[in-house]
């Protein structure tokens, strides 16, 4: 039997993301992904820390950061996380279309979350006049917070190219790891996230 095949719920193994050698070579690799991507997200904190202070005469951090609109991305993000987990809640109990629509709310809640900052982006740039090359201080906001903003997007188009590729397909041992995987990477970027809103956001207006 091959490990496209589709199998039935009571051929499946508990841990079908986990059942092949393939499958955990996959969840082993995506480790060492994420350890090069913690680096360097640490690195553009560091860098955003040493620089949000500098800001060549123009708007401060406590004059430009307002809290409602970041929690309400805050929420987006954090409320994605939650229906990924249901996601692969019912990807171990072996209901595929369940967890098609939980991953569907999913890519829409990312899609809020990155739809609240596109207009954020541009209320600081038009409305504020704040922009990478305003001061330091611009060049490392927009460079961090950016920086995941393009993450979120990897994770929108990764989660939505599995759904549509295998929506014929069903669930089976070879697609089970890609689902798991994209949604670790989905909490991840939700972790970072969180770093994110209190770093920049929450220390910024205090």
């Amino acid at each position: 039997m091959s490990e496209q095949d589709v199998l039935n719920p009571e051929q499946m193994p508990h841990d079908p993301e986990k059942a092949t050698l393939e499958g955990k070579n996959k969840f082993m690799g995506f480790w060492f992904f994420l350890g090069g991507e913690t680096v360097l997200f640490a690195s553009l904190f560091g860098t955003y820390l040493a620089l949000k202070d500098s800001t060549n005469g123009g708007s401060t951090s406590e004059e430009l950061f307002g809290l409602e609109l970041v929690f309400i991305m805050t929420m987006l993000l954090l409320t994605s996380s939650l229906t990924s987990v249901y996601a692969m809640y019912h990807m171990k109990n072996h209901d595929f279309k369940k967890m098609q629509i939980w991953l569907g709310i999913t890519v829409v809640l990312g899609l809020g979350f990155l739809g609240c900052e596109i207009y954020e982006f541009y209320h600081y740039i038009h409305g504020e006049h704040f922009t990478m090359r305003s001061s330091a201080f611009g060049s490392a906001f927009y460079t961090l917070v950016g920086f995941h903003g393009g993450h979120v997007v990897f994770g929108l188009l990764w989660i939505t190219a599995l759904m549509i590729r295998n929506a014929k397909r069903g669930l089976n041992l070879y697609n089970a790891p890609k689902f798991y995987v994209a949604s670790l990477y989905w909490h991840f970027i939700d972790v970072v996230w969180v770093f994110i809103f209190t770093v920049v956001y929450l220390m910024g207006v205090l």
